[in-house]
């Protein structure tokens, strides 16, 4: 399929971007798509892919997001250039469409046929409704996904049309359903009410609070490392290090924590998308937001070239096995670290068929401290989570 008849090219000299320096920058390491003469890139099999947006018709606050993903590249591309290997495509913004309905529609398209070819979409840009599209890209390929958000919010407002504020609850409802689990990281509770928390535990979503994710940033790793897709409301970034956003809040991550989020995440073996939204330029008259996210760009780059593409499916080898029997509640729990990473995941019982994985097991990430749980005679909170989602 070709998508070049959705995109635009950037203007580089819009960005502020020149190459000759003597220090390579990632800019000089990204092939775009370019009115300098830069032809649309031939995209390959596991490339990072930028993808500009610039509809923010769907953003329920922050209406002014069409000059986000150039002001991202403005600071993105100056940046150090990474050793790790990867190669990174850029290209360029989606062509705007009549309606927002459209604008996402293009989205979900070009996702779809950069997920075909295993390649990591990046989206630039628009409100946060667009990670929507992303789920719908997946839906439409019949892949069964996980969503990860990192949002001060559940954004699962009540009924009306879609938006960067309810764009949840259309994932959820939508029949057939492809969401096989959300994950919330970093709300904060005077905004989203006790009701949709206890919402939260009884579709037996996952949610993190702010302050329970920032006492161990650790904590948050293997959040990232099941999600399929990671959605980054700007809004989850405290307003003294990302002012860009119309409804900011003086709580939240630090700019240091965001890019470890973001480096996790692209640590991740399983992850294909992210999407960085609701920023809004006009409200950053010092480009501060937009250096950050592109600085959490950077991390996340970084970190897909230290994936050390562990499948404890497929490779058991390079895996050890350790079984932990829980007299008290009889029942063993099996867990499994890595030996290429150090990385642990548990394993839990399935009654019937779930994530499309297995009919007898699932594959859960943890972290050693779940393992320390249970040497404890204790269940790990994590398998019990998911083993009632599976077996409920």
């Amino acid at each position: 399929m070709d998508i070049s008849s959705y995109f635009e090219p950037i203007d580089i000299s819009k960005i502020g971007y020149k190459r000759g320096n003597f220090v390579p920058r990632l800019g000089d390491l990204v092939t775009s798509y370019n009115k300098d003469g830069g032809r649309f890139p031939v995209v390959n099999e596991r490339c990072v892919v930028l993808v500009g947006v610039t509809d923010g018709r769907g953003s329920s606050t922050n209406l002014n997001c069409a000059n986000a993903a150039d002001m991202i590249r403005r600071y993105l591309y100056q940046l150090a250039g990474i050793e790790e290997g990867v190669k990174v495509l850029d290209l360029g913004n989606l062509v705007q469409g009549a309606t927002i309905e459209d604008s996402r529609q293009a989205l979900t398209e070009v996702a779809m046929e950069l997920l075909r070819q295993n390649c990591i979409v990046v989206a630039l840009g628009g409100g946060q409704d667009y990670t929507w599209a992303l789920y719908r890209a997946y839906a439409q390929l019949g892949k069964v996904m996980n969503i990860s958000a990192i949002d001060p919010r559940f954004d699962i407002d009540e009924e009306r049309k879609l938006d960067s504020r309810n764009w949840l609850r259309y994932v959820i409802m939508e029949q057939p359903n492809y969401l096989f689990n959300y994950t919330n990281i970093g709300y904060q509770t005077y905004f989203v009410g006790q009701q949709y928390v206890d919402l939260m535990d009884e579709l037996k979503f996952d949610a993190y609070r702010l302050g329970w994710v920032r006492e161990n940033m650790l904590r948050s790793e293997p959040l990232l490392r099941n999600a399929d897709c990671v959605s980054i409301d700007v809004g989850a970034i405290r307003q003294s290090d990302a002012p860009a956003n119309t409804d900011p809040s003086p709580h939240g991550f630090y700019g240091e924590e965001m890019c470890q989020l973001a480096r996790f995440a692209g640590m991740s073996d399983k992850t294909s998308s992210i999407g960085f939204f609701d920023f809004s330029p006009m409200h950053d008259s010092s480009g501060q937001t937009a250096h950050l996210l592109a600085h959490a760009l950077w991390y996340f780059i970084e970190g897909v070239g230290k994936r050390k593409q562990d499948n404890p499916y497929k490779d058991t080898e390079n895996y050890r096995k350790v079984i932990v029997p829980l007299e008290e509640h009889g029942v063993e729990v099996v867990f499994y670290k890595s030996k290429k990473s150090d990385r642990w995941w548990v394993e839990v019982p399935c009654s019937t068929e779930a994530n499309g994985e297995s009919k007898r097991k699932l594959l859960v990430p943890c972290l050693y401290d779940d393992y320390e749980q249970a040497l404890g005679n204790k269940i790990p909170d994590i398998w019990w989570k998911f083993y009632q989602r599976v077996n409920s």
